[in-house]
């Protein structure tokens, strides 16, 4: 599944047209994007909690030479999954 058919699955249950929710689509997903980038936790009871975890500087390795280099400190979003999705996808969607 892509943007696009989350746009049109949206766009069917709302009842809305397919413009109309991409641009919802759009809009939390830049919220969610703009929230992490503060710093922020974000919480969808029933979905899952969106959040960031820091990854300290480390020593890496090319694996092609061999040779060292240095790999900056870093920010990675992460996901949790909510109990209700999770039992559904277990459920297999139903």
């Amino acid at each position: 599944m892509n943007k696009s058919d989350i746009d049109g699955r949206v766009a069917n249950r709302a009842g809305v047209g397919r413009s109309g929710a991409g641009d919802a689509v759009d809009a939390v997903l830049e919220a969610i994007g703009e929230a992490l980038a503060r710093g922020e936790d974000v919480r969808i009871v029933g979905f899952g909690t969106f959040g960031t975890r820091s990854r300290p500087a480390r020593t890496g390795r090319n694996p092609r030479t061999g040779e060292s280099l240095n790999i900056a400190a870093s920010t990675a979003p992460t996901f949790n999954a909510g109990k209700p999705l999770r039992d559904a996808v277990n459920a297999g969607g139903s």
